[in-house]
Parts: structure tokens; sequence; C-alpha cells
């Protein structure tokens, strides 16, 4: 018996993590992640071929963060998904806020304007495409918070709890159209507070945190609400196969817990990295007066001295 023409049989026995982790490739992500590796390999190994650094960090936070797509829809955790609550929100959880963030942390927009070749002059290559992409109304669009937060938001509430997630459930198309959007839209989210690549919308450390912290409540109060919820809330799972063992109320209550915890995970993680990151400009930002002091013989503090020199001498008077 297929679920929702996937082709993916109900009868799954009951979920254990051994069983779910488990090879079960979904086509289209194991494409695009291998792709993803490839590309970003290219772009490594091209600066290394002519001299330039690449930070190892961030090589290892890119491809942890493939791997983590991977790990969801690669496996059979995509296929207990399609007939478990709790599993899809996992899913759910993993692309649309670990994910982003790993990659992001990889800064592979930096790296394509890295290892890119400048087209000659009168002609548009690949990256003067990304150029002119990065610097579109487009792109201060969809990155700016206006749009970021309320577009987070609505993927939760405006998905779950209208008939739009069961039209989507109804076909492979519909579930993989929904599991990029979830990736899209954290990456859009994530893109501007992670502030490593370069972006149209760049804000300072404090409104950085200020864009976080907005939309994660949002994140905790779906997933009470799915807690507290006296009856199945979405029609796709309503009717668990019986050859799982599970009622579904209690795997929507279980969602809702994964839902809610996840809300506090990638929090931490944002502010450890935008606290490296301040602490890290603030070193810089102290170089380069060091630098200019050394140039200009400290004039800046000779100014303050001569200054203070001067109200001593009014007092003295």
């Amino acid at each position: 018996m297929d679920h929702s023409g996937h082709g993916m049989t109900m009868d799954l026995p009951p979920f254990t993590l051994g069983r779910a982790l488990e090879f079960s490739p979904d086509l289209f992500f194991l494409t695009g992640c291998l792709a993803a590796l490839a590309l970003y390999g290219w772009g490594v190994a091209r600066l290394r071929r002519r001299g330039d650094a690449w930070p190892v960090s961030r090589t290892v936070f890119f491809v942890v963060g493939v791997l983590t797509i991977a790990l969801v829809m690669c496996t059979k955790l995509n296929d207990y998904g399609m007939v478990m609550f709790s599993v899809h929100m996992v899913q759910h959880m993993v692309i649309s806020m670990l994910s982003p963030i790993l990659l992001l942390l990889g800064a592979p927009v930096t790296l394509a304007l890295r290892a890119l070749p400048v087209a000659g002059r009168g002609s548009t290559g690949p990256r003067e495409l990304l150029l002119k992409l990065l610097h579109s109304r487009y792109m201060r669009i969809i990155t700016h918070p206006a749009f970021t937060i309320p577009m987070f938001i609505a993927s939760l509430y405006g998905l779950y709890f209208t008939p739009l997630f069961d039209f989507l459930m109804g076909s492979k198309a519909g579930h993989v159209g929904m599991m990029v959007h979830f990736l899209m839209v954290g990456l859009v989210f994530f893109w501007p507070i992670m502030g490593v690549d370069p972006g149209p919308h760049r804000p300072g450390y404090v409104m950085r945190m200020l864009e976080l912290f907005a939309g994660m409540p949002f994140h905790a109060f779906f997933g009470i609400a799915l807690m507290m919820a006296s009856e199945p809330m979405v029609k796709a799972y309503a009717s668990p196969p019986a050859s799982l063992g599970i009622d579904a109320l209690s795997d929507q209550h279980a969602a809702g817990g994964i839902a809610w915890a996840f809300s506090e995970i990638p929090s931490v993680l944002v502010l450890i990295a935008l606290v490296y990151q301040w602490y890290h400009s603030e070193q810089r930002q102290a170089v380069r007066k060091d630098r200019a002091a050394d140039r200009d013989g400290d004039k800046e503090l000779e100014a303050y001295n001569a200054y203070l020199a001067s109200l001593q001498t009014r007092g003295g008077r």
C-alpha cells in the first residue's frame, strides 16, 4: 500500500534509529549534495593552486552542513518522515535551522567570488552575474528583516495550519519542493545575521542579535501549540500506519517538543558565532588603530595629552 503517491510503503516497521539511518537516497537531494561538495572543493583547490589560503574551519563547516542535509533527506529518516510527524519535524528543523547555519559558516559566496575567474573586458561571466545578483534590488528585499522574519514565521503557521501542507505531501515533487523551501528560508533568514558572506543587508552585531531573537520565539510557540493540542492538527499524519505501532496524537506531541527544543539550539550556535565575530572585529579594529598610530606618531594621543595639559593650565590659574 503506497502513501500519497510517493511509492513509499506504509507498512514500515516500528521506528528505530538504526532503521532510520539506513541509506535511502532522494535523487534530487543526493545530486544537489554531491554537486555542492564538488563545487566547493573545486573552489578551495583553485585557491590553493594559486597560493591563496582558505580556512580549514570554513571547509569543515560547509561539508558538515551538506552532510546534515544528506542525513535527513538521503536516509530512511525521509521515508519515516512521510508517515511520522515527529520524524518529519526533525527533518524540518535540521534543514531549516541547522544546515543553513553550518553552510553559511562555510562562506560559499566569498569562496565563489575569490575562485571564479574575472571575465574579460566587455563580457559577463559567472562571477559578474553573482556580483550583479548580490547588488540587485531582489536580493536587498529577500535579505531584509521585514521579509525574512515574516517568511520564517509563515513557513510554520502558514504551512502546517492550512491545507497547503497536505497538498504538498500528496506528491514527491511537492515534498521535495517543501524541503527546498525550508532550506532557502533558513538561508535567507540567517545570511544577514551570520554576516560571513557579503550581502546587501549587513546590520551591526546588536541588530543581528535582535533579528535572531525576533524569529525564535515563534518556533517555541508553534511547538507548544502542537504539544497542547487535544487532537491531530495535520491531516497527513492523522492516521499513521498500524505497522509503526504509534498513536497520532502522541506522535504530534513529540513533534511539538522537537520544534520547541530546536528553537534554542540555533540561537546558541548563532550567538557563539556572533560573539566570536564581534571579538575578532574589535581585535582587527584595535590592530588598525595601532598601525595608524605607528604611522602618524600617535597624533591622537598627543592631542589628547595636550588637551589634558590645557585643562590643568586653566585649573592652575
